[in-house]
């Protein structure tokens, strides 16, 4: 089985950098997808409140065979209860669906500047709460920028150890990974082929045929080897399989450069701008 390389958090806690995500992957089929996934050899899953698969991920570890303490977990604290006592009760949540005692992972989804007063720092200082009770390992964020990231360090003790972002070729997130990067926050990609959006892309195909992999297996290649945290989904269990197989290769600096070359800045983004983006769910 292949080896997944570890990326060491800024709490000295490791997470493997290839994990296997299951945002809107349907409950029904996210427990069979997890099982796939730890049998190909994923040992990293991303979850989410939002996702409303939490309980079916945990059914999934459990069923495998795998033993729980071999499976980095994360999940992430829906918009709707950043007030503290909310985020405290999520959290219960989260666990007893899950049907563990910790999480390896407990992330703020995104910062809501524009909701709850601007204030996300109460949230984050409940999140500090469980990190020092040891039910969540490490604690971290999910689309935050480097003025969200800024007004933590200021007011807050704990840094997060990882930061989840929108990252891909076509929107390398640069000023937000190089601010990972100087203080220490591990960046994890989300939208890592930009809803498959690069995989028409000349440049990258052209280099895919030079190494024999798909434009998925390149792109991921590019963020292992950019550093980043990334976890693809799928329910088919040959993609899923095959976006494993990216330890096999490797691309040259300058491949490296030609496919960052793509990026288009704000008009690349898949997603929205954590800037703006304030949907609760009812």
């Amino acid at each position: 089985m292949t080896d997944v390389p570890d990326v060491s958090l800024n709490n000295g806690r490791t997470i493997p950098q290839l994990g296997f995500g299951v945002f809107q992957i349907d409950p029904a089929e996210t427990a069979e997808a997890v099982r796939t996934a730890l049998e190909v050899g994923y040992r990293h899953i991303d979850t989410a409140e939002m996702y409303g698969n939490e309980k079916e991920v945990g059914e999934g570890i459990r069923s495998s065979g795998v033993d729980r303490d071999d499976v980095f977990v994360t999940s992430k604290l829906n918009n709707s209860f950043h007030r503290p006592d909310d985020a405290r009760r999520a959290f219960d949540t989260t666990l007893e669906a899950l049907g563990f005692d910790h999480v390896d992972l407990f992330l703020i989804h995104w910062p809501l500047p524009t909701r709850y007063d601007g204030d996300f720092v109460s949230t984050w200082q409940a999140l500090e709460e469980f990190y020092r009770d040891g039910r969540a390992r490490s604690i971290g964020v999910s689309n935050f920028t480097p003025h969200h990231l800024r007004r933590l360090a200021r007011e807050t003790e704990v840094i997060p150890a990882v930061n989840q972002v929108e990252v891909h070729p076509f929107f390398t997130n640069d000023e937000v990974r190089a601010y990972g990067a100087e203080h220490g926050i591990a960046t994890e990609a989300w939208s890592p082929i930009a809803q498959g959006g690069v995989l028409d892309d000349p440049t990258i195909s052209a280099i895919a045929e030079r190494v024999g992999k798909s434009t998925a297996q390149v792109t991921l290649r590019w963020h292992v080897q950019l550093g980043h945290i990334v976890f693809p989904k799928s329910v088919t269990r040959e993609r899923v399989q095959a976006n494993f197989e990216i330890f096999d290769f490797e691309l040259t600096d300058e491949e490296l450069s030609l496919i960052s070359a793509l990026d288009q800045g704000e008009a690349g983004r898949t997603g929205p701008n954590p800037d703006t983006f304030d949907m609760i769910p009812d």
